[in-house]
């Protein structure tokens, strides 16, 4: 039972929060004091800096914007999307046809 209710709830919190962030500004995060721990304790920036802030412009297709604040975005949001529609899927009970759906269920047999 537990099992069950905590796959329909990481599915379902997959699912709803691209869309919730979509009813966001597009600069909603923008401001503020960084919270990594890299700036923070080391003052250096690490490879995820800027990725939150890079990954609500790309998905408000401000992609000029998204650069600026981190190249990763371009790669970290293809996987978020392939994510969040194996998540469709799943809560479907069906599994996700392609590469991804072979990769991310494990083997019968």
């Amino acid at each position: 039972m537990l099992r069950k209710s905590y796959f329909y709830l990481s599915n379902a919190v997959i699912i709803i929060t691209p869309v919730v962030l979509l009813f966001f500004p597009v600069a909603y995060f923008d401001k503020g004091e960084s919270i990594c721990l890299s700036v923070l304790l080391a003052n250096t920036k690490c490879y995820a800096c800027g990725l939150t802030k890079a990954v609500m412009h790309f998905i408000h297709f401000d992609f000029q914007k998204a650069f600026e604040f981190n190249w990763l975005s371009f790669i970290v949001v293809p996987m978020l999307f392939a994510l969040w529609v194996k998540a469709i899927y799943d809560i479907q009970g069906k599994r996700m046809p392609g590469l991804i759906g072979r990769l991310s269920y494990p083997k019968e047999g």
